[in-house]
């Protein structure tokens, strides 16, 4: 998939997510634009790594994007701060993916919200020697299968990450929950066990005492299970990598509903992977039928090709060439329709 198709496809997935939201806050709004617009431009910000007055620029040079969203006329960038400080950081929670899976992994990251330059760290204020620790933390809950984002809690760090656990994982309905030793406690397996009737995985510290599924009867620790929790540092690397490792607004809200943002826009771009990857499987897996299918009638009919065994493999070679070069002119056809459609 070329940029061109995979922006297209990117605002078309975009524009079905915000669907859930009210077009209007009220009846008696301007209408010029409605919520679902501004949604869209601010998830697309963050996949495009651009301030307000970019993406501002970008809409206006490009006229596919601007009939995607059905805007006649591209918003200010203060119209867009506006909004970003208007709409609710719940609101944007709810536009994470909510679906019972069979094994959730939670984990914290942090991100970067300072806006010292280096020089100014190192070189030219060096006689301060105070460090800048203030950061923003984020614990998320992911479904290990399909690496999507089902639930978040964002606070200022430093801060342990076991007071986040149940908040996080509270509303997530799955089968398996998976930690790593910073989230040892009595307190979160009992939570798991008793509320969420699921099963928790979370390794044992050596002062930790041992926590009974029954009476008599010990959790079990499975390693192949918990071994699933290293998927949730990969979704920390793809956010930081695609979207950029530092926050740049100010205020503890806004920097809190930017990193929405980045989430949503992650969890859109995983659902277009996903996508492509069933595509690509469906065509290999026709392939692979035809290119069998196609074999056995040439060794069903051999005697009337009436061919010796080296002509017969130079002619299974030719079809199977020919067939695997019809089936990317298709896939080829396809791209195309999706790019110019």
């Amino acid at each position: 998939m070329n940029k061109r198709s995979e922006l297209k496809t990117f605002l078309v997935s975009a524009k079905k997510l915000v669907n859930k939201l009210p077009r209007f806050n009220s009846r008696f709004s301007n209408k010029i634009y409605d919520n679902h617009q501004k949604m869209i431009i601010l998830i697309f910000r963050q996949k495009m790594k651009m301030t307000y007055r970019g993406i501002v620029r970008f809409f206006r040079f490009s006229s596919k994007a601007r009939d995607l969203l059905n805007l006649k006329k591209v918003p200010d960038h203060s119209t867009l701060v506006k909004f970003n400080k208007r709409v609710k950081a719940k609101i944007l929670d709810c536009l994470l993916c909510k679906k019972p899976v069979e094994i959730c992994a939670i984990d914290s990251s942090g991100f970067e919200t300072t806006y010292r330059s280096y020089y100014y760290a190192t070189v030219w204020n060096r006689k301060e020697k105070q460090k800048y620790r203030r950061y923003l933390k984020i614990s998320i809950a992911i479904d290990t299968n399909s690496r999507h984002i089902l639930s978040q809690k964002i606070r200022i760090g430093p801060r342990n990450d076991n007071i986040d656990f149940e908040n996080v994982i509270k509303t997530v309905k799955c089968k398996y929950v998976v930690a790593d030793k910073g989230y040892d406690s009595k307190k979160n397996r009992y939570f798991v066990l008793r509320k969420m009737k699921a099963y928790p995985h979370i390794p044992y510290r050596k002062t930790t005492g041992r926590v009974y599924e029954k009476l008599g009867i010990p959790l079990k620790f499975n390693k192949k299970i918990y071994h699933q929790r290293s998927k949730v540092e990969s979704v920390f690397s793809v956010i930081k990598r695609k979207y950029g490792s530092e926050i740049l607004s100010r205020s503890f809200e806004t920097q809190k509903k930017e990193l929405l943002f980045r989430l949503l826009a992650y969890n859109i771009d995983r659902k277009i992977i996903i996508s492509l990857l069933v595509i690509i499987g469906f065509h290999q897996s026709l392939f692979n039928q035809q290119k069998v299918l196609l074999l056995d009638y040439i060794h069903l009919q051999q005697h009337l090709l009436e061919c010796t065994g080296f002509e017969l493999f130079v002619v299974e070679k030719i079809l199977v060439q020919v067939l695997y070069l019809l089936f990317v002119f298709l896939f080829f056809l396809q791209e195309t329709y999706l790019m110019f459609s």
